[in-house]
């Protein structure tokens, strides 16, 4: 029996109680290698192997593929083209019907499926595939935000704006104002486990897939369409993922597809798995963004107004890059309340990998641009940051209207932030750092206190729902099914909680199954942070109602009032009288009771409408601070996360212990993206870092060497979720912001604090040595052509 680590364990929902921090469902079956993913599964007696074969050129015709020794080549038993889809070559997750399973006429990225191998052994086929000779009419290629804004590039998503207030002459009026770009780089999802698909052919037109998705209704319904068939003959299967942080949300389908199309063809089972490279160089990445700002303010700091432009490479296909790019708008105020606003997207198309989701879904590139602007603020008005930060956040009785015109309704920033201020004794070390720095000639230290607020719910609204299949067993055992995915966050182990809270019963008594189209259908992507939101109410749901029957079976049969029935560890108290829980589930289903329920969530309040911008997209919003201290090598651009302090806000945990380590996680995520992580494109379209030999995660060497991440105290969600809980996937990941304007302080350092360095993401060494020569540029300058008490208001222009 597993036992609760800490927390209340015991109380019933009525209180609201979380269930506590248990540990992961599958912890033993990890630890000792027995967790199966869909590579380890037993593979089916004559399983074939599929590999993609890819474009070469970023954007050309084809004029000539010739795959006849592809096709003579020993062990292929077949090579599939566009003309072999007997269905729909679709598979846009937005309907755009812009991105071809199989190219037919064009390519438009290098990378892009052209033709697949099925053969008897992978190695056959991947060997296969490159005797393929096709011929290319090459085309203009656009490549990177710039080249596109430049030649006109069309937009993949209708454009969007977000407006309150009057914005042109807020900012003329302003008595200082500033304006720039920042340039935030792109990531690479780097799951542990690659894309995979595993498909069999079952009777009458049956397929089922097994497919490492965060989608599995969106996979079944492109691999019914691919097939053109209806969906009740497409199952899709997932019981775990080895990492998605969205890029299995959209991009899983492409193999689930090509894996059941061979299957169809053949009539045998067949397998497709990426390998490293193939998977870097098909599938799409964060997005990145420029974002050109323009702001408004007082000498005391206070923001008047903002305009901002955020521009998106999104790719050769829309995939989510619209709802991407919506989001990024929705986080650009993230904690701080401007009076006048617009913000405005354009999600360029280019010819490269079509990016895609990532935790944080645009949110955190929204936030960079935020926090770029009060950097600006401070370092003009000669203040510390957080000051700034405090001086902007949003209110609640007033100053509390978002631009997208939903009242912020329970805005804890400033306590967050002082809260952990106090905590890591913020100012005392600032100081410290500051007379380090006085004296340090090739070392500088630097520091940051960056908050986070972020919405929680799908900003496409139909996704807000959720369902449960609970089932009682006669022996006292309960299975339960939900249509969200676990990619090692656990989200089955709170739903496994969720069930034993709510029965009072022991882990082993509990088992959750492999979510499948079969048994929970038309499910929502567990993604936006959604997962134990959305799929925790539809089993408190199914569990609730389950519950209900049998209380009322016993309040009749003993004549005591439903209120004298409770669930307790030692049994079902009723009345005077303890039954235990199996005895009492015998009796029901002998009573000729139904010990099985479906359940169903949607979340309430919430509503969008993109064509003005206007609505209550989130349900509520997660809150947290991070404070980050590094020290930089002036020489080299080497840096250490020195010391990181997290307070997070994640209402009433669910799993104290699973959140804590999602927070770790998420920071040293978001960490990596804005450092080290470094996406390049070659002039000809190549991703030259598509492997871990040229692309830097960050290691364990890279962590901070003092990590403190506490959850907020004594705050419940004060909506109606799960147990009064907040989501936790997303959220933290933004944590990582903080280092970036750690390093920022570190450069600023050599103008006296009074200079913005204008530091891109990712700040990796060689970047960071061209801000440190383009800083000290600029104070030369400045000392040159003005008093050291110039006024504070002239533009800075655009960042180095």
């Amino acid at each position: 029996m597993d036992t609760p680590i800490d927390g209340p364990g015991k109380h019933s929902a009525a209180e609201g109680a979380s269930p506590g921090s248990m540990k992961h469902e599958s912890a033993i079956l990890h630890v000792t290698g027995k967790a199966q993913y869909i590579d380890d599964l037993p593979e089916p007696k004559g399983l074939l192997h599929v590999v993609a074969g890819l474009s070469e050129k970023a954007h050309a015709r084809l004029l000539k593929v010739d795959l006849s020794a592809v096709r003579d080549y020993p062990g292929v038993v077949r090579v599939i083209t566009a003309a072999d889809i007997p269905g729909d070559n679709q598979t846009s997750p937005v309907h755009a019907n812009d991105e071809p399973l199989l190219a037919v006429d064009l390519v438009q990225h290098v990378g892009q499926p052209v033709f697949a191998v099925v053969a008897t052994d992978r190695a056959i086929a991947r060997r296969a595939v490159r005797l393929a000779r096709i011929d290319y009419d090459e085309l203009p290629a656009l490549l990177d935000i710039d080249a596109a804004r430049a030649n006109g590039s069309p937009l993949v998503w209708r454009p969007l704006t977000m407006e309150r207030g009057a914005v042109g002459p807020a900012l003329e009026s302003a008595p200082c104002r500033l304006s720039g770009c920042v340039t935030i780089g792109g990531q690479e999802h780097f799951y542990l486990e690659g894309q995979v698909a595993l498909a069999q052919p079952g009777e009458a037109g049956e397929i089922r897939v097994w497919s490492s998705t965060q989608h599995p209704s969106e996979t079944q319904h492109l691999v019914a369409s691919v097939l053109g068939r209806p969906h009740h003959l497409v199952t899709t299967e997932i019981r775990r993922m080895g990492g998605g942080f969205g890029g299995k949300e959209s991009q899983a389908n492409g193999c689930a597809c090509l894996a059941a199309l061979a299957a169809e063809l053949t009539g045998q089972a067949a397998k497709m798995r990426l390998d490293r490279d193939d998977d870097m160089m098909i599938t799409g990445k964060r997005h990145d963004f420029q974002v050109r700002y323009d702001v408004g303010f007082t000498s005391q700091g206070d923001i008047l107004a903002v305009d901002m432009e955020l521009a998106a490479r999104c790719g050769w296909s829309a995939d989510l890059s619209g709802p991407v790019t919506d989001r990024a708008l929705f986080h650009a105020d993230n904690a701080y309340y401007y009076p006048d606003v617009r913000f405005r997207s354009q999600a360029l198309k280019t010819n490269t990998q079509s990016n895609t989701a990532f935790r944080g879904f645009g949110g955190p590139q929204g936030i960079v641009a935020a926090e770029r602007v009060i950097e600006e603020i401070a370092f003009a008005t000669g203040q510390d940051p957080l000051d700034i930060r405090l001086r902007n956040v949003y209110g609640t009785g007033e100053r509390n209207l978002t631009p997208y015109h939903m009242v912020v309704e329970d805005s804890i920033s400033d306590l967050v932030m002082t809260q952990l201020a106090e905590r890591c004794d913020y100012r005392h070390r600032k100081a410290a750092l500051r007379a380090f720095n006085a004296t340090s000639r090739t070392l500088r230290k630097g520091i940051a206190l960056v908050p986070v607020k972020f919405g929680i719910s799908f900003t496409a609204t139909h996704y807000n729902q959720a369902g449960a299949l609970v089932h009682v067993y006669t022996d006292g055992s309960v299975q339960v099914n939900h249509g969200g995915t676990e990619m090692g966050q656990g989200l089955h182990t709170k739903m496994v909680q969720i069930v034993m809270q709510e029965f009072a019963l022991p882990a082993d008594s509990v088992r959750i199954t492999a979510t499948t189209t079969g048994k929970v259908p038309n499910t929502s992507a567990t993604a936006a942070s959604s997962g134990a939101d959305l799929n925790g109410m539809a089993v408190l749901d199914a569990v609730s109602q389950i519950k209900g029957r049998m209380i009322a079976f016993a309040a009749k049969k003993w004549q005591v009032a439903p209120e004298a029935i409770s669930f307790t560890p030692e049994g079902v108290s009723i009345g005077d009288e303890c039954v235990s829980f199996r005895d009492l589930v015998w009796q029901v289903y002998f009573a000729r009771i139904s010990l099985s329920a479906s359940g169903f969530y949607k979340t309430p309040k919430i509503s969008w409408d993109a064509a003005t911008g206007r609505g209550r997209p989130f349900y509520y919003f997660a809150y947290g601070a991070a404070c980050a201290e590094v020290t930089l090598d002036l020489l080299t651009g080497e840096n250490t996360i020195d010391r990181v302090d997290i307070l997070h806000d994640a209402g009433q945990s669910l799993n104290p212990a699973i959140d804590i380590g999602q927070i770790e996680g998420a920071f040293v995520q978001g960490a990596g993206w804005l450092t080290t992580e470094e996406l390049v494109w070659d002039e000809k379209g190549r991703l030259r870092t598509h492997a871990p030999s040229t692309y830097k995660i960050p290691a364990c060497s890279d962590r901070p060497h003092i990590f403190n991440v506490m959850l907020l105290e004594n705050a419940p969600n004060r909506e109606e979720t799960i147990y009064r809980s907040k989501a936790v996937g997303e959220p933290p990941l933004v944590h990582g912001v903080a280092v970036l304007h750690a390093l920022s302080d570190a450069i600023a350092s050599l103008g006296d604090y009074r200079h913005c360095p204008g530091l891109d993401a990712p700040a990796t060494p060689e970047r960071l040595l061209r801000t440190i020569m383009a800083m000290k540029s600029s104070v030369a300058q400045s000392s040159a052509t003005q008093p050291s008490s110039a006024a504070v208001g002239a533009p800075t222009g655009e960042s180095a």
